[in-house]
């Protein structure tokens, strides 16, 4: 078990402490679940009831929730960002898989770098490069000429095809696949004729994608996921996307092909994006958002109605239908007001 000070955790976090430096932490919880040894947080103002009550043994605190808290305490700006920081300190998840397990199928002609570990059922196809401490989970499989750098680490059941070039310290998790084939066809008098998808994939440094999510290759160059991208479970990148800089994409989100997504974005759970556009940086998307054209000026875009009563939906839903000869019907009225 991993142990620290609230001394420590203070140099640490640049943060000011309150009450006993010498109190030893062993983990992290919630307000209302932390023990005597544990380390909590409050981020969020309708938990503030919770913190009077709370058992925690130290508690992350902005300067202005901490004026009249008795405990102990960590002050500093942000109090979930100490808390991440914490969490990955203390953190005591498993290994995917340590040494290369007898079952592991590795091609001669690939590349491992030192403490790599590769676990049961694993298949490392032809020309593929290992980086350093890389782990790679059971049931995983690297497809030819496939480049992982260093500290990256697949979980079980993760799928690259070939050509797919990852940097350093990312993680994916179970069932993800990447570089699969593009919804490339052209047809012919009703006739589906398939389109070789000959790019890669090529994805930056300390990104992270989540289960069971697809990213296709690209149709000729390569699909592009830049540093510090994270992907939620269950979305769909098509071929040839670029996503920018520290963009981060939540679950059941769909992006069509060739779209151009900026730096800094956020989009929310369960939106659709259309193919060939281009997003600007620092765009965030609310969740069940539509996009159907570009954005090029930065903010907040939404497009989905709110919950209401299925009645009341129902009569809007038909409403909706006539919305473009109400608007016909107001613009004559207008000008016969003005006549």
């Amino acid at each position: 078990m991993k142990t620290v000070t609230l001394k420590e955790l203070g140099q640490l976090l640049g943060a000011s402490i309150k009450g006993d430096d010498t109190l030893v932490i062993t983990s992290v919880a919630t307000l209302e679940d932390a023990t005597s040894d544990q380390l909590s947080f409050l981020a969020n103002s309708k938990y503030r009831a919770q913190l009077e009550s709370s058992q925690a043994g130290a508690v992350l605190l902005s300067e202005k929730d901490a004026k009249d808290y008795i405990g102990n305490a960590l002050v500093l700006k942000d109090p979930y960002v100490g808390f991440a920081r914490v969490a990955q300190l203390l953190d005591t998840t498993p290994k995917v898989t340590t040494g290369i397990h007898p079952s592991a199928q590795i091609d001669p002609s690939a590349q491992l770098g030192e403490n790599v570990a590769i676990g049961a059922n694993a298949v490392i196809d032809a020309n593929v490069i290992i980086g350093n401490n890389v782990q790679i989970g059971a049931g995983s499989v690297v497809g030819e000429q496939s480049i992982i750098g260093s500290g990256t680490c697949l979980k079980a059941n993760v799928t690259f095809y070939y050509d797919v070039v990852v940097g350093q310290d990312c993680i994916f998790h179970s069932g993800c696949i990447i570089g699969s084939d593009g919804f490339g066809y052209a047809n012919e008098r009703g006739n589906w004729i398939k389109i070789p998808q000959t790019g890669g994939v090529r994805i930056g440094d300390n990104v992270e994608i989540g289960a069971n999510t697809t990213i296709d290759r690209g149709a000729l160059s390569h699909t592009k996921i830049d540093d510090g991208v994270i992907i939620d479970n269950q979305v769909q990148i098509a071929h040839n996307c670029e996503i920018g800089q520290n963009t981060a994409i939540a679950g059941t989100t769909f992006i069509a092909g060739s779209t151009i997504i900026g730096k800094y974005c956020i989009f929310g759970g369960g939106c659709g994006v259309s193919g060939h556009l281009k997003i600007i940086d620092g765009t965030h998307v609310s969740g069940s958002t539509n996009i159907t054209s570009e954005i090029r000026k930065p903010g907040l875009y939404s497009s989905a109605t709110i919950a209401m009563e299925n009645k009341t939906w129902r009569r809007n839903t038909v409403r909706f239908r006539h919305l473009d000869e109400l608007f016909s019907r107001v613009k004559t009225i207008e000008k016969k007001i003005q006549d």
